[in-house]
């Protein structure tokens, strides 16, 4: 029986970035494409904690690039990075406070031949885990793009991309050192469904 989705509220993000990056770890991101969804399931997030934290865009203060992560809770932040690919995260905390959360992998559920072509890559991947492991291929796969969706309602479902609760719980939560980055890397705030392939080290 197909479990019932369910878009997360925006009181879900109006919390501290660590906490909602725990509880985000398996719920479902849904792109609509036309008649289709696309689905997967959240396995790695990092938590960034906005002025204090150095790591943050929003350490150098309130910018034109980064002022979704000040704005309403449950809103989508999309920056290019390196040149060459799109993250996406969520912005956390009460509405002019800055906190966010970056999705670094997904595991695929349901419209796994629109991801592979939004890649470019064949849907008979040997190893799916080159599909949606990474915030690059995660944002590819999804055809997420700051253009497309930055700050665009992630809390619903009349939205082309939101995150929904599926009832699912993961058995065993990790937290590790950020990666990635060289600003405050040692901060504990990766979090990870422990033992999913799909994640990304």
């Amino acid at each position: 029986m197909k479990k019932k989705l369910i878009p997360l509220p925006p009181g879900f993000y109006d919390r501290d970035p660590r906490n909602v990056s725990r509880d985000l770890l398996g719920k479902v991101l849904v792109r609509r494409e036309g008649r289709k969804l696309l689905k997967a399931r959240v396995v790695e997030v990092e938590a960034y904690l906005g002025a204090g934290d150095p790591a943050a865009h929003a350490a150098a203060g309130r910018t034109a690039r980064n002022d979704v992560l000040f704005g309403p809770p449950g809103r989508a932040y999309v920056y290019f990075i390196y040149g060459n690919h799109y993250c996406l995260n969520v912005s956390c905390l009460p509405d002019g406070a800055a906190g966010g959360i970056l999705f670094r992998a997904v595991e695929p559920m349901s419209g796994i031949e629109e991801m592979a072509k939004a890649r470019g890559v064949s849907a008979n991947l040997h190893d799916l885990r080159l599909l949606t492991s990474g915030p690059g291929r995660m944002a590819e796969a999804f055809g997420i793009t700051r253009q497309r969706d930055n700050a665009k309602d992630l809390t619903s479902a009349k939205s082309d991309l939101w995150i929904a609760d599926d009832g699912y719980r993961p058995d065993h939560i990790e937290v590790t050192k950020r990666i990635g980055i060289t600003k405050a890397a040692e901060m504990p705030l990766r979090y990870i469904i422990a033992d999913n392939r799909f994640v990304s080290r």
